[in-house]
């Protein structure tokens, strides 16, 4: 029936808020992302009490425009002229109402199971469903509220935030279960997840010498896309650092703005950092480049020393490509190497199978790992991404086998023009 939905959008946000704004045992982790993201408050960082409800926000929230239209079929709300608010005349009558009518949207709002289960209705585990929903720290509104904080006291965090990109976890597109890792990489993960489960039982036995994360490999392995995934599965902020671009902008200031990157992640914790192009640091210590720079690496080797997971709440991840060029200072500074090889041909076969997964047509993805030794991940998104191309200017969005062929050879000849290019 037309309006069923719209009434239950209405009536779900008006319960919502009642039930928070009576429950101070409820915190912003009970209310659903949606919701939550609409009533945030950037100063307050958080939901702050009381919630109205008007046409706007039930628009906002949902979608739903000209709200008061609906609420002929709720009896139990009304529409106040004056204050152009919606508001429930008989809660217990909505209540009710929305009980028969709202059990799955019951499961996913904890504000609700909260009510619900303390009156006896149903089947509802406040527990589960508060669980299930997705904490504060994911949200972008969380990252915001806590940068405006760190710009509002410090003079200069302009200036650094424009070398620190910041991703929310719900940001993040490729999440752990849609990246391809080998046993080393995953059973090494997981060690991480359970560390960061249990930090605070790790500080209180005094292991603090965990969660400095060294990735290793060839350029389009993956260290990256797992780097951030890992934000998502962790429901972490991810703050990205590229040394070369510190040390390029401000030359002079370069060691403070190093220093200042670190504390930047001490107040954003728990939160990951992510040090890319790491070997820039080895680069830098056996060259005869300016002392301004010297300082850097050794402020940037000096901050590393005195972060930690379990003190700090920050994980610290660096990536490489060249390994060789790091030396015994820096390969000692993190408890865990993960390797990143280039996939062999099961992995090439997986990875594979899961960029097509989408894709409409018959292709052998066996035939095509067969065809592709020495591909990094990021070179087989890039086979997809010219096959689909093609077939489109064709007007196809059906592909071949024939396509991703065609693909594997434009790449090879692609290569060997590099190669040619390097030795001129």
């Amino acid at each position: 029936m037309s309006g069923d939905v719209e009434a239950l959008d209405i009536c779900e946000l008006l319960l919502t808020a009642q039930i928070y704004n009576e429950s101070q045992g409820l915190d912003e982790d009970d209310i659903p992302p949606k919701i939550r993201k609409h009533y945030w408050e950037k100063k307050e960082k958080g939901v702050k009490r009381p919630l109205s409800v008007s046409e706007g926000d039930v628009e906002g929230v949902y979608g739903t425009k000209n709200a008061r239209k609906y609420i002929a079929s709720l009896p139990f709300v009304e529409f106040d002229d004056f204050g152009e608010s919606l508001r429930m005349t008989v809660f217990d009558l909505g209540a009710k109402w929305f009980e028969k009518r709202g059990a799955d949207r019951i499961r996913q709002n904890p504000v609700l199971a909260y009510y619900y289960e303390n009156n006896n209705a149903g089947n509802i585990s406040y527990s589960q469903v508060k669980t299930a929903n997705r904490p504060k720290e994911v949200d972008r509104e969380w990252i915001d509220s806590l940068i405006s904080e760190v710009v509002e006291e410090e003079d200069d965090a302009k200036d650094l935030l424009k070398l620190v990109h910041i991703v929310a976890p719900e940001e993040v597109k490729q999440t752990l279960n849609e990246i391809v890792l080998t046993k080393e990489q995953e059973d090494k993960i997981s060690k991480i997840v359970k560390a960061i489960e249990y930090r605070d039982y790790l500080r209180q036995i005094g292991l603090r010498e965990i969660g400095k994360l060294l990735f290793v490999g060839p350029p389009g392995t993956g260290k990256t896309s797992t780097a951030r995934a890992l934000s998502e599965r962790l429901k972490l902020p991810f703050l990205e650092v590229k040394l070369s671009m510190t040390v390029s902008h401000f030359l002079g200031e370069t060691s403070k703005n190093v220093d200042k990157a670190f504390e930047l992640a001490k107040r954003l914790n728990p939160c990951i950092l992510f040090i890319d192009e790491f070997d820039f640091v080895a680069k830098t210590r056996v060259s005869d480049e300016h002392a301004a720079l010297k300082r850097a690496v050794n402020t940037l080797l000096k901050c590393i020393d005195e972060i930690s997971l379990v003190n700090d709440g920050v994980l610290l991840i660096g990536a490489t490509n060249h390994p060789k060029l790091l030396d015994n200072a820096v390969w000692r500074r993190f408890d865990e190497i993960v390797m990143f090889p280039l996939p062999d041909k099961a992995m090439r076969q997986e990875i594979l199978a899961k960029i097509l997964a989408s894709v409409e047509g018959d292709i052998d993805v066996a035939d095509i790992a067969q065809r592709t030794d020495g591909y990094s991940g990021s070179d087989l998104r890039l086979l997809l991404r010219e096959s689909v191309l093609n077939a489109l200017v064709e007007e196809r969005k059906v592909l071949t086998h024939e396509d991703l062929i065609k693909a594997v050879d434009a790449f090879k000849d692609r290569s060997n023009m590099k190669l040619m290019e390097g030795h001129e």
